[in-house]
């Protein structure tokens, strides 16, 4: 399965964010960023995500280091949520 890929500075430009954070991200784990002839790329399938990150940074001024944490939270909340809906199968 091929993923799009899409380049950062047309993120960078639409959502008027600097390339350090969205490599500040990248650096963090939080985004995958491939580099093909020097220019970095995000594959679509992580753009959902890298949109709602830049949300938390424009519009809640969160930082790298606090968008890192609610993520590692909302993660693990989902996977505490999945980890009851299966144990609920398993009871009803």
């Amino acid at each position: 399965m091929k993923t799009n890929l899409i380049a950062a500075s047309d993120i960078c430009t639409y959502h008027d964010v600097e390339y350090t954070f969205i490599n500040s991200l990248g650096e963090a784990g939080l985004v995958q960023l491939k580099v093909v002839k020097k220019n970095a790329f995000i594959p679509e399938t992580d753009l959902q995500k890298l949109e709602k990150m830049i949300r938390m940074h424009q519009e809640l001024d969160i930082n790298v280091e606090g968008i890192e944490a609610i993520i590692h939270l909302l993660d693990r909340v989902e996977q505490m949520q999945e980890e009851m809906r299966v144990l609920r199968n398993r009871v009803g």
